[in-house]
């Protein structure tokens, strides 16, 4: 029986990976709040099921096929903290990064083309108050321990168990899970049903930088115990 070789991409794969990903994952998330609030009439639970349904399901076809490509990271919060855990190198903590947030854009741009509605806006959609950074704290953290917890116990079920995760944090949290600077930046361009108005943005991302610091913090208290 002839063994098969190990697949290996390299570094402009692993980042077209991260930007295709992101682009896609903004399509499905911009697109779906637009079709659910449309067909919804009115019914904003049946709008917010919707666009979580899609956004899970979505999530667990792009993590499977892209995952072993770059990781999929589709997040700079989980690029920064495989950085930290130097598991990629600098020059791809900068590239993901810059590629996870302009794809989100155009996957804003497109989904807005798609459904003819002008493709340059922003948003006025009001995210702010310390209940929703409280959410986008726990939604940051409950993220990263999923994903480290997850590739630690059951890698085969990273995406079945981000996509799950992500579909369940859009119902418990009141911010609707951003959990991702990238997607928080993008959504700021979308003044519909997933939309975050500018002035909301830092508020945001600042609360996603410190559920990176909590996840860190329970993540090293959940090592392993090390025997002799």
């Amino acid at each position: 029986m002839q063994n098969n070789p190990p697949v290996t991409y390299n570094n402009l794969q692993k980042t077209g990976a991260e930007f295709f990903g992101t682009f896609l994952l903004l399509l499905i998330v911009i697109g779906s709040g637009i079709m659910g609030e449309s067909l919804a009439a009115g019914n904003t639970a049946v709008a917010l099921l919707a666009n979580a349904i899609a956004t899970g399901t979505g999530l667990y076809v792009l993590i499977s096929i892209l995952g072993p490509i770059s990781g999929a990271h589709f997040n700079p919060i989980v690029t920064i903290y495989f950085r930290i855990k130097k598991e990629i190198p600098t020059r791809l903590l900068v590239s993901y990064i810059a590629v996870q947030i302009f794809g989100g854009i155009l996957g804003v741009w497109l989904s807005h083309f798609m459904f003819e509605l002008p493709i340059l806006q922003f948003s006025t959609h009001v995210r702010s108050g310390f209940p929703q950074l409280t959410s986008e704290v726990v939604a940051t953290a409950g993220l990263l321990i999923t994903i480290v917890l997850g590739i630690r116990h059951a890698g085969n079920q990273i995406p079945a168990l981000v996509g799950s995760y992500i579909t369940a944090a859009y119902w418990f949290t009141s911010s609707t899970s951003f959990a991702n600077p990238a997607v928080t930046i993008a959504r700021l361009f979308s003044n519909t049903f997933a939309g975050i108005r500018p002035e909301d943005v830092f508020g945001f991302i600042a609360a996603q930088l410190a559920g990176l610091v909590v996840g860190i913090l329970i993540l090293r208290w959940l090592e392993p115990i090390k025997t002799k």
